[in-house]
């Protein structure tokens, strides 16, 4: 059985099959009442015209039997036998081959019968009576020949009409589906072009039919997928040409040193302990770059629980008692289209001078605005002096180089780095009240 090979052609196949099947019953149904109720109208005329014959036959004494003529019974003569018991007493204009099956009936009581040499004459048998015993019998014939073909017709019209409609189901139903799936081939032709060309497009919540809308949320859900992806891999291949350049110099610069002259045992142990101190840099910068890629966790690359991440640094902090911090995620379960370890080293920075700095109350408040993750991270510390917010980005600056914690002024600078090499941004806020920073990420 060849079946069609698009879901067009399969749901209109289902709808004609279903409506044929149902054609199908009703067809029949239809032709057997017709045919059924066709017969019985015979009955009805072969009844009544037995009963108008009897009406003109008078009973004498003994069961003699008087016909009376009637004028104008040529309708009632054709087809009608007159019994005396079995004797044949008048018999109507009718073909000779049906006398022997009215014979047959002459005596033997109310009923009817198709003759025994032509099945399309119906023949009825009305005892004549008389002090309730049967004295003779009147036996009507008809031909169903007008019935047959009514029957016929209407077979061959219904069927015809069936088809007609089945034809017309079939079109119907090909173009409503055509119509609905519509929709669908263009949301398919669009995630197909941005998955080659723009991953950052998506459908978003416009109003569509329920089961589109799933359709565009799973959709989005997985050019998010593979946006993340394509994320990881760019932010991996920047992390490495970023971190191995300094220890990678440096190796080439003492090794070129050392080709170019003569130089004392302490020197050559310098250069030596410098290229070894390199090449473990270089070995511990690479490990921590290819975590995300070494690791088995189950979810896409460069995807992560925001709120389970974050409550895990909050508790460590919280452990060690310095300033109470709160967390709040709305809504309570938020993706983000970063690895764990980049998130963390990200927020980490923001987070450890917004405790460092804090007179006791650190807040973290996370929410999704369109595609971006909003985490905001504020403190009621002393806050960032004026003009000092974009210096706080730079590497090597510290707001206040007195106050004696071991920061190199690299935490932030290295924050915004990171959030950036991933589509995000790391920047200040504007507070009356301590200092609060904000970081934007691609949701995932």
């Amino acid at each position: 059985m060849i079946r069609p090979t698009t879901l067009r052609g399969r749901l209109a196949l289902v709808g004609v099959l279903t409506v044929a099947a149902w054609v199908a019953v009703l067809t029949v149904a239809f032709n057997v009442g017709l045919t059924h109720r066709l017969h019985s109208q015979a009955d009805d005329v072969l009844r009544a015209r037995a009963e108008a014959t009897v009406a003109t036959v008078d009973v004498g004494p003994g069961g003699r039997l008087d016909v009376r003529e009637v004028p104008n019974d040529t309708a009632l003569d054709t087809g009608i036998w007159i019994y005396e018991g079995h004797r044949l007493v008048e018999a109507g204009v009718s073909p000779g081959v049906l006398r022997d099956d009215a014979a047959a009936l002459a005596g033997r009581g109310e009923r009817f019968q198709d003759a025994r040499h032509n099945t399309s004459v119906r023949l009825y048998a009305l005892p004549v009576r008389l002090g309730g015993r049967q004295v003779g019998t009147v036996v009507a014939a008809t031909s169903l020949d007008p019935y047959q073909r009514t029957a016929r017709l209407a077979q061959v019209g219904s069927i015809a009409l069936a088809a007609l409609l089945l034809v017309g189901v079939y079109v119907m139903a090909r173009l409503t589906v055509s119509r609905a799936l519509e929709p669908v081939d263009r949301m398919a032709g669009q995630a197909a072009e941005w998955s080659a060309h723009d991953v950052t497009q998506r459908f978003g919540t416009a109003a569509r039919p329920d089961e589109l809308a799933a359709l565009a949320a799973s959709l989005d859900g997985l050019l998010d997928r593979l946006s993340a992806v394509l994320r990881h891999e760019r932010q991996l291949s920047a992390e490495l040409s970023h971190e191995l350049r300094t220890p990678l110099a440096h190796i080439a610069a003492e090794t070129e040193l050392l080709i170019g002259r003569r130089r004392s045992a302490d020197e050559l142990a310098r250069a030596h302990v410098a290229i070894r101190d390199s090449t473990d840099r270089m070995r511990r910068i690479i490990e921590t770059l290819l975590l995300a890629a070494r690791d088995g966790r189950v979810d896409a690359p460069g995807r992560c629980a925001v709120n389970e991440v974050l409550a895990s640094m909050v508790a460590r902090h919280r452990a060690t008692g310095e300033v109470s911090l709160t967390l709040s995620v709305e809504p309570s379960r938020l993706y983000c289209g970063v690895s764990t370890d980049i998130l963390e080293r990200i927020v980490s920075p923001v987070l450890d001078n917004a405790v460092r700095y804090a007179f006791g109350q650190v807040r973290l408040n996370v929410r999704r605005k369109e595609d971006l993750l909003e985490i905001e991270v504020g403190d009621d510390g002393p806050g960032l002096a004026r003009g000092a917010a974009e210096l706080a980005f730079t590497a090597g600056w510290r707001g206040d180089p007195a106050d004696l914690h071991d920061g190199a002024g690299l935490g932030l600078p290295l924050a915004r780095r990171l959030a950036r090499s991933v589509g995000g941004e790391v920047e200040h806020l504007p507070s009356e009240h301590g200092a609060a920073f904000v970081i934007r990420l691609p949701s995932g």
